[in-house]
């Protein structure tokens, strides 16, 4: 969904409120409709679009709803591939535009891109958000976080981007939660300051560099080699999930 006003989230909820209503009634039923709260994620368009649009159209195939992501009744995939005609509210141009000009060339490439996945263990790229909020290449969080933090009286309330990246804890007050959680003489202790700094806090590789007296480009691979460690030790993916609470608790 695409906003040219920050209002993303009233949007949002004005379809959690009266549409759940308008459901509820319809249905003689009460309670929630959606799972979970919402939640708001800047992308670097051009680097993810594709990628997030594919994984977002496999979702009944992963949930086993649907053999193919044409077969689920309540997708738009049926329309991005030409099975069916667009409704006037559809737009996808922005993503067919990255596989060609020519709209019926573009939609059969965009399903060989979509369906050549079937069956394979599709990456998750959620999984590359930074500081849970951001998802792009390290040149873009830095341009997101220097545009937008300068502007110190915009109201957040309606950009949770900025809501988190403006309260964010101090570098000190990280180094007592990953001491409180591993303690400061484990050999984990500055690898888990160093990546908690970058990856969920949002430090700017510089500043965390100066603070830790190193330089930027090896915060950023220590950053990227503890992230892989990560993702295939069960021991320190406990840790970082403890970390990572503690961090989202903070009163700054």
């Amino acid at each position: 969904m695409e906003t040219p006003r920050s209002n993303l989230s009233q949007i949002l909820h004005h379809i959690n409120g009266a549409y759940t209503t308008y459901f509820n009634v319809k249905r003689n039923r009460s309670g929630h409709l959606f799972q979970g709260r919402y939640k708001a994620i800047l992308v670097e368009k051009d680097e993810y679009c594709q990628e997030l649009s594919r994984y977002i159209h496999l979702n009944p195939v992963r949930a086993s709803v649907a053999k193919r992501p044409s077969e689920f009744t309540w997708s738009s995939y049926c329309y991005f591939i030409g099975l069916k005609e667009s409704p006037v509210w559809l737009k996808d141009d922005s993503i067919l535009g990255y596989f060609n000009k020519d709209r019926k060339i573009a939609q059969r490439l965009y399903r060989n891109f979509v369906e050549k996945v079937l069956g394979k263990n599709l990456e998750d790229p959620f999984k590359e958000v930074f500081a849970s909020t951001l998802l792009g290449k390290d040149e873009f969080i830095s341009w997101a976080k220097e545009k937008w933090i300068a502007y110190k009286n915009v109201d957040a309330r309606n950009v949770p981007v900025l809501k988190r990246l403006m309260s964010k804890p101090s570098f000190g007050r990280i180094d007592e939660i990953v001491e409180s959680v591993v303690g400061r003489d484990d050999r984990l202790f500055k690898k888990f300051c160093l990546y908690a700094s970058h990856q969920m806090v949002g430090f700017p590789l510089k500043e965390i560099g100066t603070y830790y007296h190193m330089r930027g480009s090896a915060v950023s691979q220590s950053g990227r080699r503890f992230k892989q460690k990560i993702s295939k030790d069960k021991k320190l993916k406990k840790i970082e999930k403890e970390i990572r609470n503690r961090i989202s608790s903070v009163e700054c």
